[in-house]
């Protein structure tokens, strides 16, 4: 009984452990992508600002000879003529009024590069608090694999374990459909809403009194879509629905599909074997395996051709992506990884793990890498779909 209390504390304690780490990979993650937009938009915010500033001093100037014109035609009747005068009322005026517009800007775009800089500052903080917290949640699980956990690897089944790993994969994408659902009906449809008002406020005003106006509104209009268009993406990323309604291999083809058309980066699926249909946890945690492969591919090999061979085996399904990037050290990135330093290759490994699957990496430089993922299949989770023929596609 001792034994068994002591193995259900290692268990729930690494599982807990385990869970909490790949979430803060995430949000790392997450936090670093935020701090790349912002810095992008800051760079245009400052852009903004400094040709906003110099048509200002402009108009300043402008305005004040149009002042002094104003005076000279409003003092000398007999030189000049009503016409005259009014033209130079008229000149005035139009230059106060595009000047009050462009300070008005100028102090928006100021606050606004404020505001942003201040969030650069907040994703720094969580960065390195994050940072910490891995740091010492690894020195804790040192502790917890140590002599102690050698009890609950002899204890527990191969079957039993594979099983854990399924159910935290299962509630992990609970909660990013959880996630999804909310944005979809939330933010996704808010902006929609706004998009439709600015067009609606854009076609009422005119273009000879508010061209000013219209202009930022348009502006505007162009900031929401290209929100909107993150925020589907975003749905996208947080929970693929062909997975749920579809299965992993019409999901993965889209994905192909939608990679190469959005990257240019010629890409060849290959599928082999007898196509099964897998237990829900195990299909979404090998499109993430997929996901992840791609995108480290996108930010960091330059490749111009990926292929992905997907195989169907008796008991394992075996993943081979290979690309003509320029390829990488593989000793020093794996030594980065032994320290932390690779969220990315670590989270997939913390998947694989789960599912008592294992990667191997071979790259050269400036020939390409390859990437293997091996992942057993249990009899009892496989499920036959279609024909059981091979199948090939090219995207």
């Amino acid at each position: 009984m001792q034994v068994d209390a002591l193995d259900r504390v290692i268990k729930n304690a690494i599982e807990v452990m385990e869970s909490s780490k790949y979430q803060v990979f995430e949000i790392c993650e997450s936090a670093r992508g935020e701090r790349e937009s912002l810095l992008r938009e800051l760079g245009q915010v400052k852009d903004e600002v400094t040709q906003t500033i110099e048509l200002v001093d402009n108009l300043e100037r402008d305005y004040k000879r149009a002042r002094i014109r104003l005076t000279e035609v409003s003092r000398d009747f007999a030189r000049y003529r009503e016409n005259d005068i009014k033209t130079a009322y008229e000149a005035a005026i139009s230059l106060q009024l595009q000047l009050t517009v462009s300070r008005e800007k100028e102090n928006h775009l100021k606050e606004r590069r404020n505001d942003i800089q201040q969030r650069i500052k907040n994703v720094d903080k969580q960065l390195e608090r994050a940072e910490m917290i891995v740091s010492q949640m690894n020195v804790v699980l040192e502790y917890l694999s140590g002599d102690l956990n050698q009890v609950t690897r002899i204890l527990e089944s191969a079957k039993n374990r594979q099983l854990l790993g399924l159910k935290i994969i299962l509630a992990q994408e609970d909660e990013r459909k959880r996630m999804a659902r909310e944005i979809h009906d939330g933010v996704a449809q808010t902006m929609a809403n706004v998009v439709l008002r600015t067009e609606i406020a854009e076609r009422m005003v005119t273009k000879q009194e508010y061209t000013a106006a219209k202009e930022e509104l348009i502006d505007l209009k162009s900031q929401l879509r290209c929100g909107l268009e993150e925020v589907r993406k975003m749905i996208f990323n947080l929970r693929p629905m062909a997975l749920d309604d579809l299965g992993l291999i019409p999901t993965v083809r889209k994905f192909v599909q939608d990679f190469e058309d959005k990257t240019q980066v010629h890409t060849k699926l290959e599928i082999s074997g007898r196509e099964t249909r897998l237990p829900s946890g195990m299909e979404v945690a090998i499109f993430r395996l997929i996901q992840e492969t791609f995108s480290n591919i996108l930010k960091h090999a330059h490749a111009t051709f990926v292929t992905l061979e997907l195989s169907f085996q008796e008991d394992l399904v075996s993943i081979s992506i290979n690309d003509n990037g320029i390829g990488f050290n593989v000793d020093l990135t794996e030594h980065k990884i032994a320290k932390g330093n690779n969220f990315g290759i670590i989270g997939m490994r913390e998947r694989l793990k789960l599912l008592e699957g294992d990667m191997a990496i071979y790259s050269e430089k400036d020939v390409g890498t390859k990437i293997t993922m091996l992942i057993p299949i249990r009899a009892e989770n496989k499920e036959e779909i279609g024909n059981g023929q091979p199948g090939e596609s090219q995207a």
